[in-house]
């Protein structure tokens, strides 16, 4: 897809991070824009800030854990619109710490339903009608680079990274064929980028958890990591990496080359059989 002129975009997980650089980068690309998430506050604000750039916008507040939530997010997509062109299904929890034997079962379910399971219902709520509407199209599901190697984050959400990957490169053979080539797929796997991630347990079904109290080696450890995920990548700069690769019909979209060497040593290692590395190697 070349021209993004007059078409409909929709993004899940916009209120905020990467799905909301997206939106704005469509809105500034002449699109129109179909906004979702869970926060319906943050929400409002994002399609306001959308709609600020003169872009046409509907917010829907939509669970993408919930099927039911999805489904309608696309009935209302189409009933505004009447057609969808770009889908990212960009919504994501950080999800929790601890051992894969040790991490709560709520932590590993909220996770999948975010994550994982969130890009399951949107390429179900939304592939049939892209189909059916028979227009050139492309569809974004954001991973990440613990998709692609370890050690980039905890179990629950290196296993939803990594499925998010194995759907995506499914996706890509299955509408190569069932399209003839006129609906394309990306995964979005970035890494370090400044984004809510390390808040996403305000959200947790079980409720938003507080902060470690000042001074703790908890609280420390928190504003460390807050600090590094303030030095990461601006979300408009990765929005215009998702552009690039729509246009240019790239299929995996990295966006930090500096990790490339230990995606070269994973690959080296499936060959040959040996033990997987880790994309943040021990000191």
């Amino acid at each position: 897809m070349k021209e993004f002129e007059g078409k409909v975009a929709v993004v899940t997980g916009a209120a905020s991070g990467i799905g909301r650089g997206l939106a704005e980068r469509f809105a500034a690309e002449g699109m129109r824009v179909v906004v979702a998430d869970v926060e319906q506050p943050a929400l409002d604000d994002a399609a306001r800030q959308v709609a600020s750039a003169g872009a046409e916008v509907l917010a829907v507040r939509t669970d993408v854990s919930k099927e039911a939530d999805v489904q309608a997010l696309a009935a209302k997509t189409l009933e505004r619109f009447g057609a969808v062109h770009i889908l990212c299904n960009n919504a994501g929890v950080g999800g929790g710490g601890g051992t894969s034997w040790e991490m709560p079962l709520v932590d590993w379910e909220w996770t999948l339903g975010v994550n994982l399971w969130g890009v399951i219902h949107g390429v179900r709520a939304f592939v049939p009608l892209m189909l059916k509407g028979g227009d050139e199209g492309h569809i974004v599901n954001t991973a990440s680079v613990a998709g692609l190697i370890a050690g980039a984050g905890g179990p629950a959400y290196t296993t939803s990274k990594f499925g998010v990957v194995g759907l995506s490169e499914m996706l890509h053979h299955e509408l190569a064929q069932a399209s003839a080539g006129k609906i394309k797929v990306s995964v979005l796997c970035p890494a370090l980028t400044n984004t809510r991630i390390l808040e996403s347990r305000r959200n947790h079904p079980a409720g938003p958890q507080s902060e470690p109290a000042e001074g703790t080696p908890e609280r420390m450890m928190v504003d460390m990591l807050k600090g590094i995920f303030a030095g990461g990548m601006a979300p408009a700069e990765t929005a215009g990496f998702v552009v690039d690769a729509i246009r240019n019909e790239r299929f995996y979209v990295l966006t930090h080359p500096e990790h490339n060497p230990r995606l070269q040593m994973r690959a080296e290692a499936i060959v040959g059989g040996g033990a997987p590395p880790l994309l943040m190697p021990s000191p």
